[in-house]
C-alpha cells in the first residue's frame, strides 16, 4: 500500500461504516494543492483498492472500508447474570462480550 492509498484509508476510517463519495475523498484526503492540481486524483486508486478487497462500493458509487468478516461463533450473547448461572450449572459457551473489531491498516497490508 503506497502513501496515497494510506491517506485514503485513514480518511475513510474516520467515517466508520458510512459510505463516502469519491469527490469528498479527493477533496479531503489529500492537500488543497493536490485537489487543485488534479480534482480526481483518488478515483483510480479507490477502484484498485476496491478490486483488491480493501474498499467496498455501493450502488450510488460511494466507498467505505470493507468490514472484517465476522468469525462464525456458535456462542450467543447472554446477559452476564444468566451467564453466571449457566457456568454454575456447568454449561459453557455463553459469550458476554460485545466487542466489535474495527478494521486496521495492518489487516489490509498483505493485500
Amino acid at each position: 500500500m503506497d502513501a496515497d492509498e494510506r491517506d485514503i484509508f485513514n480518511y475513510l476510517k474516520t467515517w466508520g461504516a458510512e459510505y463516502v463519495s469519491v469527490r469528498e475523498v479527493c477533496r479531503r484526503a489529500g492537500t488543497k494543492q493536490r485537489y487543485a492540481k488534479d480534482p480526481d486524483w483518488a478515483k483510480p486508486l479507490m477502484m484498485l483498492m476496491c478490486e483488491r478487497g480493501i474498499l467496498e462500493r455501493d450502488l450510488a458509487g460511494k466507498y467505505r472500508i470493507k468490514p472484517k468478516p465476522k468469525k462464525k461463533d456458535h456462542n450467543r450473547w447472554v446477559a452476564p447474570e444468566i451467564a453466571e448461572l449457566l457456568k454454575e450449572k456447568g454449561i459453557e459457551g455463553a459469550d458476554t462480550s460485545e466487542e466489535t473489531e474495527e478494521p486496521t491498516l495492518e489487516d489490509y497490508e498483505q493485500l
